[in-house]
This record gives C-alpha cells, sequence and structure tokens, in this order.
C-alpha cells in the first residue's frame, strides 16, 4: 500500500497533485506501456457549458476519491462529481451571483477541490473566484451542517460557507481608513484592491489552510493591492484559526525587508500555486509570487520578505516554521509556480526529510523540511543592478549549488541559430542591441 504518511489511500487521488506531498503520482499498475495502445473512449464528459461563456481552457485537475471523481468547471467553479465508470454527472453545487465574482479576475482559473472528513464524513472544500470557502457533503453535495455563517445574501445556504474576506482585511489599515460598512455583495472595494483564488485549499489535521491569487503581475497598474495574508480555519466548524502576514507589519520577521514603509500599501505576494504538506510533522508548505507590482521595484525597495518564497507553517498555530526566499525584491514575475514536493532523500549515507522546490528559472532549492536548512549550499550571488532612475533592485540573487538547473540560465552563445554562418551573424546582429545574460538582468 502506498505510504499513508501522504493521505491518499492506494489508488485514489485525493489532492490536486495527488497526494499531501504533491508527488503526482500515483503507484497503480492496471494501465502500463504495453496496454495503453488498446485504450478506447468510454465516455466524454464536456465542462465547456459551466459559465455563461464557454470554457476552452479548464484548469482543473479532478481528484478521485471513494469511487468519485470531483472536479470545478467554468468561471462560475461550479462543482462537479462524476461517475468514473459512465461519465455520469452525480450533483453538482454552484455558488449564487455576486458583484465580486463578476469582477474576479480569476474566474476559470481553478484548479480543483480540497478533501476532508468530520467524523469519517467525507467532506469537499473549495474556494470560489469570489473568495468565499465552502463545505460539502462528498456524497450528496449538500452544504455541511454547522460550518460557517450564514451570507446575508440571496440565494447562499444557511450553512457550510465561510466569507473569507472579513478575516482577510481584520487587521489591514487601509480597509480601517475606507471607513465603510462591509458588504458581502462587493467584498473588497475596487479603489482598495482585489483578492480571488486559483488553487485549492490544503486540510492539514483538522485545519483548512487557505492561500489566494491575485491579478496577473504584469497587467497591475497600481502599487497598492490588500496583502494575500494566508488563513486557517477550523476543518469541522469553518471557524477562524489564524492568519499569516505574507507583507510582515511592525516587530514581524523580515519586516525590515521593505524600505520606505513600503509595506503599508504595496499587496499580492500571494499564494496561486498547490499547497504541500507533512501531516506528521504538521506542517504546510506554500509557494508564493512578488508583490505589487511585477517588473518595477522602486515603489517597493528592499528584498520584500515573504515574496516568492517557500513558506513553511504551523498548520494549527500559523506560525513561522521557517522560509526561503528564491528571489529578492522579484521584478521578473519568477513567481514559485510549482507545488513544493515533499520527499526522503539519501545524501551521503543519511536519509533527510526534505522539500525541493522548482521555479521558473529552472532552478532547484532543495530543503530539509522540517528546519528549512539547505540540503546542499545555496551561493548568494551578485548580480547586475538597475539602471533606471527610481528602481532599486537586489545586490544578490540565491543559487543552488546542487541540482544542476535543468534549463540554461538565460542565453548562451552556442544556442544561437548556426543554420549557416550567414544566419548566425544576422541573429548576432540582433542580439548586440539587447542586454543579454543570465535570469536576474535588471530593468
Amino acid at each position: 500500500a502506498q505510504d499513508q504518511s501522504r493521505q491518499n489511500p492506494y489508488g485514489e487521488w485525493r489532492y490536486q497533485s495527488a497526494d499531501a506531498w504533491g508527488t503526482r503520482y500515483s503507484p497503480v499498475d492496471q494501465i502500463n506501456a504495453e496496454n495503453f495502445g488498446d485504450l478506447e473512449e468510454a465516455w466524454v464528459w464536456r465542462a465547456d457549458n459551466f459559465g455563461p461563456e464557454a470554457d476552452y481552457q479548464m484548469k482543473s485537475t479532478p481528484t478521485y476519491i471513494d469511487g468519485i471523481l470531483y472536479t470545478v468547471a467554468g468561471e462560475r467553479r461550479t462543482v462537479v462529481a462524476i461517475d468514473p465508470e459512465t461519465g455520469e454527472t452525480l450533483w453538482t453545487y454552484r455558488e449564487p451571483n455576486t458583484t465580486r465574482w463578476e469582477r474576479s479576475m480569476r474566474k476559470n482559473y481553478g484548479k480543483g477541490v480540497a478533501y476532508g472528513e468530520i467524523d469519517g464524513r467525507g467532506v469537499i472544500y473549495y474556494v470560489s473566484p469570489a473568495f468565499f470557502l465552502h463545505a460539502l457533503d462528498a456524497k450528496t453535495g449538500i452544504p455541511v451542517d454547522n460550518f460557517g455563517s450564514p451570507v446575508p445574501l440571496e440565494g447562499f445556504p444557511k450553512t457550510g460557507v465561510v466569507d473569507l474576506i472579513p478575516d482577510l482585511v481584520a487587521d489591514w489599515a487601509p480597509w480601517h481608513e475606507f471607513d465603510q460598512p462591509y458588504d458581502p455583495d462587493f467584498g473588497i472595494p475596487r479603489e482598495l484592491g482585489y483578492i480571488t483564488n486559483s488553487s485549492p485549499a490544503i486540510v492539514v489535521n483538522g485545519t483548512v489552510v487557505v492561500g489566494n491569487s491575485a491579478e496577473q503581475g504584469y497587467n497591475q497598474t497600481r502599487i497598492e493591492n490588500v496583502p494575500g495574508d494566508i488563513l486557517g480555519f477550523d476543518a469541522e466548524t469553518g471557524d477562524f484559526k489564524w492568519k499569516f502576514h505574507v507583507i510582515p507589519r511592525p516587530g514581524e520577521v523580515g519586516h525590515e525587508t521593505w524600505l520606505n514603509d513600503a509595506w503599508i500599501w504595496t499587496g499580492d505576494v500571494s499564494s496561486w500555486a498547490p499547497m504541500s504538506a507533512d501531516y506528521d510533522r504538521g506542517i504546510v508548505y506554500i509557494p508564493t509570487n512578488p508583490p505589487t507590482i511585477d517588473y518595477f521595484g522602486g515603489f517597493r525597495p528592499g528584498n520584500n520578505l515573504f515574496g516568492t518564497t517557500v513558506i513553511a507553517l504551523n498548520a494549527e498555530t500559523g506560525e513561522r516554521v521557517w522560509h526561503f526566499q528564491t528571489v529578492h525584491s522579484d521584478e521578473w514575475n519568477y513567481d514559485l509556480p510549482n507545488v513544493p514536493l515533499v520527499v526522503n532523500l539519501e545524501v551521503d549515507g543519511e536519509e533527510i526529510p526534505a522539500v525541493i522546490q522548482t521555479t521558473k528559472q529552472g532552478l532547484v532549492f532543495t530543503f530539509n523540511r522540517e528546519t528549512g536548512q539547505p540540503v546542499w549550499p545555496i551561493e548568494e550571488v551578485e548580480v547586475l543592478q538597475t539602471e533606471v532612475p527610481g528602481n532599486w533592485t537586489a545586490a544578490t540573487q540565491p543559487i543552488p549549488t546542487r541540482p544542476e538547473p535543468f534549463e540554461p540560465l538565460g542565453l548562451p552563445m552556442e544556442d544561437v541559430v548556426d543554420f549557416t554562418p550567414e544566419l548566425r551573424e544576422q541573429a548576432l546582429e540582433i542580439i548586440s542591441d539587447y542586454r543579454v545574460g543570465g535570469p536576474y538582468l535588471p530593468r
């Protein structure tokens, strides 16, 4: 049987990334290389009509739990349960319309659902584009009793839902300065910022850990936004448990990495990619993206913790266990796009509980998942500095010594087209007009 510490019984796929460790691996072997060519289409299930517009880019990874497939579909992120033998839709659940859903910039970015159990009863948890957390009975799709609080909006169930925004903004200064009554239909006022969700929550030892996402950093037109703080809720009751500030407040670790009081107005640092967990140690691993705005650091000078960082939190309390920032003052949209991979490594005869974080640049960061200590040295390498007036760049960037990057860092001259000497000469002439180098060329 598969290692139960991964929280995924043999033959199932209970997490967006297969198991709690984020392995995206299944040991089942009924289908193999020898019989793959004999497979025939048994049924087709279509997701393109689950919204006001046809959806041609479904991003959800279905989960398979106790004989049922679960996924989300369409711009409304409708939750769907499917019979895997016949393709029959067993039940659906759709959140009522709200103004904040209409304004969401990530409607069709839903990557799946989370799963947990309450007294042996399966529960599907999902976060909507409007930033509500729902808890549904896995067999029927009915909202779970005695979970969350009633949302005073037409069509919402009396139970089984949590409005995530009040807990997110409860200690956020711009919200208090706005000094207006909270409207659950609008959520965060547009003049203050945006918040939504892409990847599923993760349930760890009785806590639902909720990440979030914001507008694409390369589309942002303002330096202010709501910080993408990580939230924890009781998996049985929906009660709020904790919040982790991804932009540290005064007195918190990392606050000194925000110069010129940029922590006051800067937002984002969201966690749009999938999370993983070590259940035995009670730790959840969270990858983040850059602060607002992606491509200019002058508005937010400093290294900007916890932007573009892998964060290990105590799932019960939300306290930081350790962290590592893979890009300082990220101005390249190098947000961490992949689930932190939990593994056990043998290095020089010693077994190390590890977590591996891959990056857009092709770098592979490997840590002891309990302590955060790098398994192999990570060097702070000096990088070129910006020449743009008013911009700010970090003096160094972390580069792992092992493993080697899985793609070139920059543009090696030997990779310039050389089909003919003439073509290569033309290509080199074109390249000469640009600054070419590694992944941290300043803007």
